[in-house]
């Protein structure tokens, strides 16, 4: 007998997750069947289970076709997922132009990815004519909707005081709520700052979460960065990153 999710267990993350882990290719198929039936949420599930190959086999462009469905049934985060395509060329051709056009319809409707994701291509000016201080007004409301990443970010704007007047108080506030929201680069920039004040062992704390927690990319930066750091106990974590970063290239 096929299985079958009701409605609610759809919508419910944290049940799909749990399913996804103990049961890929039966959380794949039920969320196929709400896709089939129209359910906005399942559409965009479906797109991102099929982007990663997880319990069904990867198909980048049968997962952009499905996030044009739900996104075009008004589907915020299916909207942004198509900027994301069409920024890395996931099904497609890549065209930061495109993706702008996507991340900018998202975010005016509201969606803090989307504006974290258009904010990045104005800071860069990719696919959009660079524009600072529209990117950090962006990441300003993106941060101040809970995205941490984005808080990161405006820290940066304003501990650097770019297109802003500098506030290292803020600039440090908003480090620590992105620290404390698990982003690993909030994780870091926060334990830089702490460390600028003497604060070694709660700033090595942070260190290590993010740590933990970091990218391929971030850790080979982010080690070569605390070579040059003045504490010799921030210094020595220097190897732990490289080590990390080996690992995850292996």
């Amino acid at each position: 007998m096929s299985y079958r999710l009701r409605r609610e267990e759809v919508l419910d993350g944290d049940q799909l997750s749990v399913m996804l882990a103990e049961s890929p290719a039966r959380a794949a198929q039920a969320i196929l069947i709400a896709a089939k039936a129209g359910i906005l949420d399942a559409q965009a599930l479906l797109g991102q289970i099929l982007l990663e190959g997880q319990g069904i086999a990867k198909d980048q462009a049968l997962a952009l076709r499905w996030f044009e469905i739900a996104a075009n049934g008004g589907h915020l985060m299916a909207r942004n997922m198509l900027g994301r395509c069409h920024e890395h060329g996931w099904g497609c051709n890549a065209d930061a132009t495109v993706a702008a056009g996507h991340y900018r319809c998202a975010a005016d409707a509201g969606l803090d990815w989307a504006m974290y994701n258009y904010a990045n291509l104005l800071a860069t000016g990719r696919g959009v004519i660079e524009d600072q201080a529209q990117a950090l007004n962006l990441y300003r409301r993106a941060a101040e909707l809970g995205h941490v990443k984005s808080m990161n970010l405006l820290g940066r704007y304003l501990e650097e005081g770019r297109f802003c007047p500098a506030d290292p108080v803020a600039a440090m506030d908003w480090y620590r709520h992105s620290a404390e929201g698990g982003d690993f680069r909030g994780q870091f920039s926060y334990a830089a700052v702490l460390a600028d004040q003497g604060q070694i062992e709660e700033a090595l704390t942070w260190l290590r979460k993010a740590l933990a927690g970091g990218n391929l990319k971030f850790l080979g930066v982010a080690g070569t960065a605390l070579l040059s750091a003045s504490d010799p106990q921030i210094r020595a974590l220097a190897t732990d990153y490289q080590r990390r970063a080996t690992e995850l290239t292996d």
